[in-house]
């Protein structure tokens, strides 16, 4: 990243000679992200983070009032927010799509898979037009299966848009089909990819390239950035950078990409799955052995996605509790809906670290546990 930086600097940071540079850096980028995802390079949009991925193309399409949202029950706040906000605005109706219920973990996942495309298919009506689901439930850790709940909703009458959150996914398990899948496929470089805060990106399907309206408009919207014609009915783009805004910072797209390449280092999505869920597995097992701690999910973790609820000895609320650790230097997090604490083992995790939370966490039990 401070290559790149210190590169601008030397070309100018708006002279003619930079432009080429920043043309290669961003083509390259989104090269790099459209592999993963699967998709052509004309179907991914770079954003600043999920939020932005999501929101961009969600807010451009093709609603009218009375048209109906289905919102899982274990989406992001920020995501739910937008999602409500639209509908008070475009008068939509917005409906529940209970998932949060599903804890199988992942040696049942066929029995999640089921589940969820049951309540599915009870919660659509004859206006649903959006269906959004995350990938990866951030609070549960339970995988969704997003490429047959496209299939699903393919034989709606509506076929309604499916957006999904990939900010627990992208970096941690395949995700190519699920991309593939997804009409918004949206993700950040700073989770599980590891890269720089600031950049990510969203796959998008060409239907909504075709339907979906601009929203937040910027001169990367625009196929002539160079002047705006009032007269011209369609000034954008007619792929992925129509979602695309303005000025953003390109030394970001060195420092993801140098992620990335650090990634593959260590073997293929698969194998890097695999030794995450080694991981997150190991604690899980020890979490239910742990008296006073019960696993959210029932079996294994699918992903490196650990919740538990914690019976603290002193009554410790569950911010407490990540305090009490952070000043151990074992950095968890609580979450509220549902009341749990939520670790994360990735392919960087060491079994030491997984024994010293465990350790840390008989601590705050009563003596007689």
């Amino acid at each position: 990243m401070t290559t790149s930086w210190q590169r601008i600097q030397e070309l100018g940071p708006f002279t003619t000679d930079v432009w080429p540079y920043i043309s290669a850096e961003t083509n390259k980028t989104r090269a790099s992200l459209s592999r993963m995802c699967g998709v052509a390079p004309h179907r991914l949009a770079l954003t600043e983070n999920v939020t932005s991925g999501c929101v961009l193309p969600l807010w451009g399409l093709p609603l009218k009032a009375g048209d109906r949202l289905l919102i899982g029950d274990c989406e992001h706040p920020g995501v739910v927010a937008a999602c409500h906000e639209l509908a008070r605005r475009e008068h939509l109706e917005v409906d529940n799509l209970p998932v949060q219920q599903f804890r199988q973990g992942r040696e049942a996942q066929h029995e999640t898979d089921a589940g969820v495309l049951q309540v599915l298919e009870d919660s659509l009506r004859p206006r649903t037009k959006v269906v959004v689901l995350s990938h990866l439930l951030w609070n549960t850790g339970q995988l969704m299966p997003i490429p047959e709940v496209a299939d699903h909703l393919r034989q709606h009458a509506q076929q309604p848009f499916l957006l999904v959150d990939a900010a627990q996914s992208m970096g941690q398990i395949p995700v190519e089909a699920a991309a593939q899948a997804a009409d918004i496929y949206a993700f950040t470089g700073h989770k599980w990819t590891c890269g720089p805060e600031g950049l990510g990106g969203v796959a998008l399907s060409e239907r909504i390239l075709n339907q979906a309206n601009p929203t937040l408009i910027g001169w990367r919207s625009l196929r002539d950035e160079t002047r705006a014609d009032i007269n011209d009915p369609e000034p954008f783009h007619h792929d992925s950078r129509r979602f695309e805004i303005a000025t953003s910072c390109v030394p970001l797209m060195a420092g993801l990409r140098q992620s990335l390449r650090l990634f593959a280092n260590e073997g293929n999505e698969q194998e890097r799955l695999q030794t995450i869920q080694s991981l997150s597995g190991e604690l899980w097992r020890q979490l239910k052995e742990l008296s006073g701690a019960t696993p959210l999910l029932k079996g294994e973790p699918p992903a490196g996605l650990v919740s538990f609820q914690l019976n603290d000895a002193s009554g410790r609320s569950p911010a407490e509790v990540v305090k009490i650790l952070g000043r151990k230097g074992i950095w968890i997090r609580n979450l509220e809906e549902p009341i749990c604490l939520r670790a994360c083992t990735h392919i960087t995790t060491k079994p030491n670290e997984i024994s010293r939370l465990v350790d840390a966490l008989k601590q705050r039990m009563p003596p007689d546990h």
